[in-house]
C-alpha cells in the first residue's frame, strides 16, 4: 500500500481545513477523558445509570468509563480489571487516529481497505466482543467483569 497525494477537494486545500476533521473527534476526544478524569466513574451513580448492568448482565462496553479513568491515573491493572477490551484497543485506536492526523497534515491519503477485508475485520471484531460479553457473564469468566 502506498501514499499517495492527491487532489484536495475544494475547501480543504489549506493545512487547516484538512486538519478540521481529526482535530475536532481528536480535541473531542481528550476532552471526554478529560471529563473521566476529573469525575471519577468508580463512584456510584456518577455518571448514571448503566442500563445492562440494571439489567443483571454486563455488556461489553461495561467498565469502559472506569477503565479510562483508571488508565488517566496510569493504573494498567485496574483498567484491564475494568475492561480488558479497552485496554487492548486503546493502541489500535491510538495508532489510526495518530495515522489519520499526520496524513491531514501532509496531504496525503491512503486506498480505502478492500470490502472483502473490511467485511473479515467487522466480522471478527464484532465475533470477538460477542464471545468477551458471553465469557464475562459467566462463572468461568467473571475474572473479565468490572
Amino acid at each position: 500500500m502506498t501514499l499517495q497525494q492527491v487532489a484536495t477537494p475544494p475547501g480543504e486545500s489549506t493545512r487547516a481545513a484538512r486538519m478540521r476533521k481529526p482535530a475536532t473527534v481528536i480535541g473531542a476526544l481528550a476532552l471526554a477523558t478529560l471529563a473521566l478524569h476529573l469525575r471519577d466513574p468508580h463512584e456510584s451513580g456518577s455518571w448514571g445509570l448503566c442500563p445492562s448492568a440494571a439489567l443483571g448482565f454486563w455488556c461489553p462496553g461495561c467498565g469502559g468509563l472506569r477503565g479510562v479513568n483508571d488508565l488517566t491515573e496510569l493504573r494498567l491493572a485496574d483498567a484491564a480489571s475494568s475492561n480488558l477490551v479497552l485496554v487492548l484497543a486503546m493502541p489500535v485506536v491510538i495508532f489510526l487516529l495518530a495515522r489519520w492526523a499526520l496524513d491531514s497534515w501532509r496531504g496525503t491519503t491512503r486506498p480505502p481497505l478492500s470490502p472483502r477485508l473490511g467485511a473479515t475485520l467487522l466480522t471478527l471484531g464484532l465475533a470477538a466482543l460477542a464471545v468477551f460479553t458471553v465469557l464475562r457473564n459467566l462463572p468461568a469468566g467473571s475474572w473479565l467483569a468490572p
